[in-house]
Formats: C-alpha cells, sequence, structure tokens
C-alpha cells in the first residue's frame, strides 16, 4: 500500500493538476467552469480532479445538479512537515504557494 505523501506528491507532479489548484485558490468552482480554461475533454478533467480529490488535496460536492470542487489546503500540511524534516523548508505559506503555482503556470 502506498504512503499518503506518494499519493499527494503524484497529484502535484502534474501541471494540469497545479493549475486547477491554483484557480481553486481563490474560491470554490463547479467543474464545468474548472474545466473551460483546457484543452481536454470533460471527462479528462474529471480525471485529474479524481486524482486531486484521492489525494485529499480538493473536495467535490454536489449542489443541485451541479457538482463543485473546494480546495482542502490542510492536505498539504502533511507534505509540508515531512520537506521540513530536511530541514531546508519552512512551513508551508499558502501565499508563497499560490505565487508558485501562478510562476509555473506562466512557464
Amino acid at each position: 500500500m502506498s504512503h499518503p505523501l506518494d499519493t499527494t506528491f503524484a497529484a502535484l507532479a502534474d501541471p494540469t493538476r497545479r493549475a486547477i489548484l491554483s484557480m481553486l485558490l481563490e474560491d470554490d468552482m463547479a467543474v464545468t467552469d474548472v474545466a473551460e480554461p483546457f484543452e481536454m475533454s470533460l471527462a479528462a478533467v474529471s480525471k485529474h480532479l479524481g486524482i486531486l480529490t484521492k489525494a485529499g488535496l480538493i473536495s467535490q460536492e454536489k449542489r443541485g445538479r451541479v457538482k463543485w470542487c473546494k480546495l482542502e489546503p490542510d492536505a498539504l500540511k502533511g507534505a509540508s512537515v515531512w520537506m521540513q524534516g530536511f530541514g531546508q523548508f519552512e512551513e508551508l505559506d499558502m501565499d508563497a504557494f499560490e505565487r508558485f503555482l501562478e510562476t509555473e503556470l506562466e512557464g
């Protein structure tokens, strides 16, 4: 069985998933709104959302007929604590994480 950190880092390894997390930093979004900026099918975006959900990085809930996505930033605490064990990393700063995601998306 894989360690929860494996699931977290695997989810963060994909640029599309990092872009989705960046979008969700602003507010909850409907799945269709999350999918809009990507040049891929709704089914492909849904697979990415499933991976992020499995990793605990986002949650999804149905409100009426619309499925909504919400960022779960506390899910990154395990990764942050693990990195702090190396003594080279500061505690996770969500503002810095947002800036990092924005930089990744521009590149």
